[in-house]
């Protein structure tokens, strides 16, 4: 306000859609027309606020930027859902396909504190008067949700730290031979060899991968049984397996998945790595359209279950203070482990990378994946949002209505006629906002958005609730 460059910041947070930490470019572009060669419109950051083009940073973590990672979180909602429901070029007919909803967690390497909605966190039993080796007594307490020593082992010295992150880097790795074990589970069942199983059916997933309140991940996944491969996406699924079939061979195959892992060193042992034994399947929908709105799985609610924690990281777990301890223990051996195995093993081994995924708590998946041919890729959403805004562009300068026929499917389209192509350069000057005041008011204005954003959300709700009552 005193400089008198108020109106040009909050127009520069607008454009960015309010990102806490923008990329700032300079530079100069011309929009030709591919048929003609006319250049149609000019570009110079020089006439934009402050000189400067501010680029989203399109950061997917909350604790980062929360404006990027909403885009991020609506975009995986609109991929999961239109791998249930169809739509965004999927076809309807995958709401007839089986679908179930699997959590698959860690296994326990030592006893933990917890929240357990009001009963003591672990008491001692009448008969049980041994302690641990380490002379650590049982917890009588009772944890709040938000209490931080949620998650921390009793014993840090009986705590298998080392296991624990061994298991977080391969964790990705047993995923990848659930699934593989999975569709030989599907294919031995009418007898089909697995190398033919894609002529009679496929397995689609979309997966997120969420921290538990010890430091590792557990996987969400949504898997759908679809017809041939050959059929395209959502193809209509073979009668057999039905839903709850699938559910329990889901059951008997998760125990059987398991991963070796190499030691560290030589001082270290090999171990043989596995999902924990607690697996949550619950059936979505059985093979035919009968959603129930009132039950506790609708396609909406999963979908908006696994977009909510597309975007979480570790660091929500990190509590107030410099870090939980049995955080920074799973960061140490981290570390540690990249260390030893830099002495003992060769230059290219994996273990030698665990010290760049020590954020991640030695996760090294990534924390949103899907099939192939689960649905749309995060890839065309993006493509098709650019698409719009060049129309919205293109409109605004001719003054002609945009063409609504058919217009999602011209957007997502893969061989979408560009009729237009932008020419120039731009240099990268730097990222977030120029000074301290700008880094807290831009934050600020972003939260008072989503404010807003919330109220009419909620306004649009009851309004519905009172046009369906009228």
């Amino acid at each position: 306000m005193r400089d008198g460059t108020m109106d040009a910041f909050f127009d520069a947070p607008a454009a960015t859609g309010n990102c806490a930490h923008p990329i700032r470019l300079v530079g100069s572009s011309a929009t030709v027309d591919t048929t003609t060669g006319q250049v149609i419109s000019t570009f110079d950051t020089r006439e934009l606020p402050f000189g400067t083009l501010h680029r989203p940073c399109g950061n997917r973590r909350a604790s980062v930027c929360p404006s990027c990672s909403r885009v991020y979180a609506r975009d995986t909602y609109a991929l999961i859902h239109a791998g249930v429901s169809g739509g965004k070029t999927v076809p309807e007919q995958v709401r007839d396909n089986p679908l179930l909803f699997v959590t698959l967690t860690a296994p326990s390497f030592g006893p933990v504190h917890g929240h357990r909605t009001g009963r003591p966190c672990r008491p001692r039993r009448r008969d049980d008067r041994t302690r641990c080796p380490h002379g650590r007594p049982t917890c009588n307490r009772v944890h709040d949700e938000d209490d931080e020593i949620n998650g921390s082992p009793l014993c840090f010295e009986c705590h298998d730290t080392a296991s624990a992150v061994m298991w977080q880097w391969h964790a990705p790795e047993l995923w990848r031979r659930f699934t593989i074990a999975l569709r030989r589970g599907i294919a031995h069942r009418p007898g089909v060899p697995d190398s033919r199983l894609s002529r009679h059916a496929s397995i689609q997933y979309a997966k997120v991968a969420e921290y538990q309140t010890r430091g590792l991940v557990h996987f969400h996944a949504l898997i759908r049984l679809d017809g041939p491969a050959t059929g395209g996406t959502g193809s209509p699924a073979p009668a057999s397996p039905g839903g709850d079939v699938l559910a329990a061979l889901v059951r008997k195959v998760v125990p059987s998945v398991t991963v070796p892992a190499d030691p560290v060193d030589h001082e270290d042992t090999p171990r043989v790595l596995a999902f924990g034994a607690r697996v949550d399947v619950r059936t979505v929908r059985g093979g035919s359209r009968t959603d129930d709105p009132s039950g506790p799985l609708t396609p909406d609610r999963v979908a908006g279950y696994l977009a909510k924690y597309s975007t979480k990281d570790s660091s929500s777990l990190h509590g107030h203070g410099q870090g939980r301890p049995h955080l920074l223990a799973l960061k140490r051996e981290c570390r540690e482990m990249a260390g030893r195995a830099a002495t003992f093993h060769d230059v290219d081994h994996d273990y030698q990378r665990m010290s760049q995924w020590v954020r991640a708590l030695g996760f090294r998946g990534h924390f949103g994946t899907k099939s192939r041919r689960y649905s749309i890729t995060l890839g065309a959403l993006r493509r098709a949002r650019s698409r719009w805004q060049e129309l919205a562009a293109e409109s605004r300068r001719t003054g002609t209505p945009i063409d609504t026929r058919d217009l999602e499917a011209r957007l997502l389209a893969d061989d979408a006629d560009e009729t237009t192509r932008v020419v120039g350069s731009r240099t990268y000057i730097g990222t977030g906002w120029r000074d301290h005041t700008e880094e807290a008011m831009a934050p600020a204005v972003a939260a008072r958005t989503r404010e807003y954003d919330l109220w009419k959300a909620q306004r649009r709700v009851t309004r519905s609730g009172l046009e369906t009552k009228g």
